[in-house]
Order: structure tokens, then sequence, then C-alpha cells
């Protein structure tokens, strides 16, 4: 992780207490922000697990248990993170360390997202669900929640982009936030049929590989059925990145209110996230 690139994102906009009790550093509230995160812990499960367990101290640089982080102090840290779009700045500076030893290839991009639930119930204050959430169908299966939209290296499966809207938004009107501008190929599914065609990709100057459905390609014989398959290769990177936040991370279901909050989060964790997808060619290369 590049933490001197990060850190200096953040020193611009953390306050500073000119009397009274001075803050955490910012290194040691990264770090818990980061561990919250992975671990899906909630700013009170976070200050408990800070107390009870060394190696999370010694993660955030903590000598000891005279003065840690509260709930307050967590919470505090990850609303400046959220209301100066951190989040997207980090997954970019991590994006850059990789590009720099050789782990981003810009030419081909494959898109795609995926669905992540919210809670349904209406026993809150409002009684009501969350309205920035929505209704989606997949299959003959309804959800109910976001959808998180990114870009994938073609290559080696790295997350550059990501969107984050209501569930209901369909996949194919996002095309144009999940490009870089310098890919030369976009791979997709058959849920973005017609993708050129639509305001949204006029203007980008790429090759567009869209699946056809199954039925079409039984009829279109051999050759383009193995077509067919070598985009589907492809398109399967894009699913990594979906397994290492849900699988990996465990980030199953949206764990705030509205998307000004879940979508930071998201970002915060496909930047985590590709570090960790090439943790294998990293320690590699260390060992060279």
């Amino acid at each position: 992780m590049p933490w001197a690139q990060l850190l200096a994102l953040i020193e611009s906009h953390a306050p500073v207490a000119k009397t009274g009790r001075q803050p955490f550093a910012l290194a040691a509230m990264l770090r818990i922000h980061f561990m919250q995160q992975c671990f899906g812990l909630s700013d009170m499960a976070m200050e408990e697990a800070l107390f009870d367990t060394p190696m999370y101290r010694d993660f955030a640089g903590f000598d000891g248990m005279a003065r840690l982080p509260d709930r307050v102090s967590i919470l505090r840290f990850r609303h400046l993170l959220e209301q100066h779009r951190l989040a997207e700045q980090f997954l970019a500076t991590v994006n850059e360390r990789l590009a720099a030893k050789g782990y981003l290839l810009k030419e081909g991009t494959a898109i795609d997202a995926t669905l992540i639930a919210a809670p349904t119930s209406t026993k809150n204050q409002t009684g009501t669900r969350d309205p920035e959430m929505h209704q989606s169908k997949k299959g003959k299966q309804w959800y109910f929640g976001m959808k998180a939209h990114i870009g994938v290296d073609a290559d080696p499966g790295l997350m550059h982009t990501v969107q984050g809207t209501a569930a209901n938004v369909g996949d194919v009107t996002q095309v144009d936030k999940l490009l870089h501008g310098q890919e030369q190929d976009v791979f997709a599914d058959a849920g973005y049929r017609g993708v050129h065609k639509r305001e949204e990709a006029q203007g980008l100057n790429v090759t567009w590989h869209v699946a056809i459905r199954p039925s079409k390609r039984k009829a279109a014989g051999c050759l383009i059925d193995q077509l067919e398959r070598v985009k589907a290769r492809i398109r399967a990177k894009v699913e990594h990145p979906f397994w290492i936040i849900k699988g990996q991370f465990g980030y199953w279901k949206v764990r705030y209110k509205g998307l000004f909050k879940n979508t930071p989060q998201i970002t915060t964790l496909f930047a985590l996230g590709n570090p960790w997808l090439v943790r294998a060619w990293m320690l590699q290369a260390a060992q060279a």
C-alpha cells in the first residue's frame, strides 16, 4: 500500500486542534479505517476490537492501551473521508502504484455490475425503507438494494473504476462512467446489448465486444461459439473483484444508509482488493 501518498491526500483536509486534546495520528486512523472496512465492523465493534485484539493495535501503531480511538473518533474520520470523496482518490493512488510496477495494462476494459442487498425492514423512526435503494429483478428473483458498476482491466483483472447506483438503474446506462479513456476494447455481457447506439456511448472510440444470447450462439455456428468462449474468458476477469469484496471481505449487504456513504465504502474495498488480488505476484517480485 502506498501509505505516504494516501496520507498526503488526507492531510490537507484533516482538522488541526489548537487547544485541548490532540487528534490521533492520521496514519493510525487510516489503518483503523481500512481494518474496519475489511472486517465489516461497526464503529462500536471497531472500538472494542482495538481494546480486545493486540494485533489490531500493533497494525494501527499503538504501543499500549493508554489512549485508543473511541467510536466517535472512528466515525468522524470516516465522515471526513466521505465528505471530501477521498475513497476515489485512494483507488486512483493504489492503481498508480500498481501501474508503476507493471500490473495494470490499459488496452482493454471489462465492465459489469453486481447487486448489493439493503435491509428491507421498516422498523425504524421513519417507518420506511432507504429511499435511495430500489427493487430490481434478476432472473425470477427480486432484490432490494443498490448496484456496484465497475470497470476492470481486461488482462490482470484489476478494478480501475466504480460507480454506485440504485438497483433499478440499468447497467448499460453507466458505461461512460466505467471507462478510463485509454482502452481500445471493451468487453461486456449480454445485458449491454445495443450499447454502441446509446447516447452514453457516443464519442467513445472503442471496439465493443458484447456477448450474444445463448440461443443465437447455437444458430450462429461453431466458429461464433468459439469466439464467444474466448470473450467469456476475458469477461470472467470482472468477477474476481466481486468475489473479493463479497467472499473475502464479506460485503453482501450495505452497512450504511444512502448511496453517499455506501459508494465510498465499496470503492475503498476495491482499492484494498486490488493489492490483495496481486499479492502472489508481488511476493514473487520481492523474492526475485
